[in-house]
């Protein structure tokens, strides 16, 4: 990659691919699509240096001088050009070249599209002078032209080169072999995705700069969980989104340039998408050889991770067991209270009771399952955010919290929003409904307060629907009728009121009966109002009417039915939320 040009393309790979994104702040992004060979060579600069090249003169293209050299290459037939690739040294007499000197210029363009590193030619026996306009083009092209020394054998030119380019290339797998190891005890000792992060960008840019590279690691939405090395400078702004999400969609695996800065980025997957690791600099271009770095990095991250999922499964069953067996009453006070604090949880003071149920209709069995592992991944992380000492644990199709309440008041629906985005992402928001308990004041309570936040949740299911939160407290009538138990007295009362109306959803008349009841007994029995909000004629209503007092009797005129019909209504809804 030639360093007078920072973000450009190595020489012999295909053009970059620039994509342009317009929005506020619009940038540039340069992606390197095309391959980049795997060995690490010697600059052109560095060539120059090697004992057999002592007395070489540049004769033009000064400014290549730190093209990559991997390969040397020798020209002494006129059709060489097919059998040259990129990066190579060619060396040359000039002889297939004696009696068109005036080719060397179009040569020269030639070779440069191609990608070598540079031609060395050795002057007076066959080729006593370069044409001129061959150095002019060599010079525009900053493409070196070298004069080797006379005397000096190309044997000796090229083992010093290729000994130089395999002595790189040795250090290269040494370094990469001790990082390796590094990293592989970093595991075996227990470390985590922090410390992996730490350790990368001494391996990525040696420990002289390892105060220019930043390392991130984005989980698969885009979030940055981790960080290490230095900060970030403002120019990085550009690889975030306005919600501070890495651009994942744009930056893919690979090499990447944003104006002055140099990315590179490597997936990190095993068994699933675990986000990407991403190394950044500005102060030079990232290399294959660091690309390659990351990518082992990205493979030690993805054991640690995996790891820590297994770890987080184990626990978190742990966690959710005794969490459900408290909720359910199956420990007492005082064994509760010290069970938790194993857990690091504290279930004394005012709290309040949180269920996040997911809708689970039609989800097959996998399906619930990959649903629950979600919710036992990120639920207890956002839970402690806002509360660190509160309870959390997910359920094959329901996330619990136990938050505590200082003040003894319910929390506001905006703190309960806030919770659903451990479990929502952007591609995919919650599609449940989440209930909350009134406050109660001790362990002992807390199994009252689960069966008031799942009580919100049967009913805010029916009444709002999917993404709506359902406090208890706010339940009114049906809080009160949440206290009466399924009975023959309740279900006497609920056939003796509607009769055929009690009948459950399915049937079309019954339906839409119950619904214009419904709707006429909100409205204090407004027929205007009431044809309205059901889109009927007046006549229709009225209709409509008669045949409701026909069914339960004359409501119109009577408020005790109607008050009667109120409670039917209601519990015919309470037993449809528990159905």
């Amino acid at each position: 990659m030639n360093p007078a040009v920072p973000g450009s393309a190595p020489a012999g790979v295909s053009d970059p691919a620039d994509q342009h994104i317009d929005e506020p702040g619009s940038w540039r992004l340069r992606t390197e699509v095309g391959s980049t060979p795997g060995i690490r060579g010697i600059s052109v600069a560095e060539v120059l240096a090697q004992p057999s090249m002592a007395g070489a003169k540049v004769l033009a293209g000064a400014g290549g001088l730190g093209r990559m050299v991997r390969y040397v290459n020798i020209m002494e037939v006129p059709d060489v050009l097919p059998w040259t690739k990129a990066d190579e040294l060619l060396l040359t007499t000039g002889y297939p070249l004696r009696s068109t000197p005036d080719a060397l210029e179009d040569f020269v363009r030639a070779l440069h599209e191609r990608g070598l590193a540079g031609i060395a030619i050795k002057l007076g026996r066959y080729i006593h002078e370069l044409p001129a306009a061959m150095l002019e083009q060599a010079e525009e092209l900053n493409f070196p032209v070298l004069q080797i020394p006379d005397g000096v054998g190309f044997d000796e030119v090229l083992n010093q080169i290729l000994a130089s380019v395999l002595g790189r290339q040795a250090a290269l797998l040494a370094r990469g072999e001790r990082a390796h190891n590094e990293l592989l005890r970093l595991v075996l000792s227990g470390g985590g995705l922090q410390e992996v992060a730490e350790a990368l960008p001494a391996q990525l840019a040696g420990p002289e700069s390892n105060d220019r590279v930043t390392v991130l690691h984005v989980d698969r939405t885009g979030r940055c969980t981790t960080r290490a090395g230095a900060e970030l400078p403002p120019s990085a702004a550009e690889l975030f989104d306005q919600d501070t999400l890495f651009r994942t969609t744009a930056f893919s695996h690979g090499h990447h340039s944003v104006g002055p800065l140099s990315v590179i980025v490597a997936s990190v997957a095993a068994e699933g998408d675990h986000g990407r690791l991403v190394a950044i600099r500005g102060d030079h271009p990232w290399d294959a050889q660091d690309l390659i770095a990351l990518e082992r990095g990205a493979t030690t991250a993805a054991l640690v991770i995996t790891r820590e999922l297994a770890v987080q499964t184990v626990e978190g069953k742990y966690r959710g067991d005794f969490l459900r067996d408290v909720l359910a009453g199956r420990v007492n006070a005082d064994a509760a209270v010290v069970g938790a604090r194993g857990f690091g949880w504290d279930l004394s003071g005012p709290m309040v009771v949180v269920v996040a149920a997911a809708e689970t209709t039609g989800a097959d069995e996998p399906g619930r399952r990959r649903r629950a592992e979600q919710l036992a991944v990120s639920w207890a992380a956002w839970v402690r955010r806002q509360d660190p000492a509160a309870a959390a644990a997910a359920f094959a199709a329901e996330a619990v919290a136990v938050l505590h309440t200082p003040d003894g008041q319910v929390p506001t629906g905006e703190r309960i929003t806030e919770l659903l985005g451990g479990l929502s992402s952007p591609r995919s928001p919650f599609d449940g409904v989440v209930g909350v308990s009134r406050v109660v004041s001790s362990s002992d309570e807390l199994p009252k307060a689960y069966t008031q936040a799942w009580e919100a949740v049967r009913v805010g299911r029916r009444l709002s629907g999917p993404g709506s939160v359902s406090r208890f407290d706010d339940l009114g009538l049906y809080r009160l009728l949440s206290l009466v138990g399924e009975s023959t007295e309740l279900r006497s009362f609920l056939s003796d009121t509607l009769g055929p109306l009690a009948a459950p959803e399915g049937d079309a008349e019954c339906d839409e009966l119950r619904r214009t009841l419904t709707v006429l007994l909100d409205t204090n029995l407004n027929v205007a109002e009431t044809a309205r909000r059901l889109h009927f004629h007046y006549n229709t209503l009225r209709y409509r009417i008669s045949k409701l007092e026909r069914v339960l009797g004359s409501f119109t005129d009577d408020a005790r039915l109607r008050a009667d019909l109120t409670v039917a209504l209601y519990v015919w809804q309470m037993r449809v939320a528990h159905h």
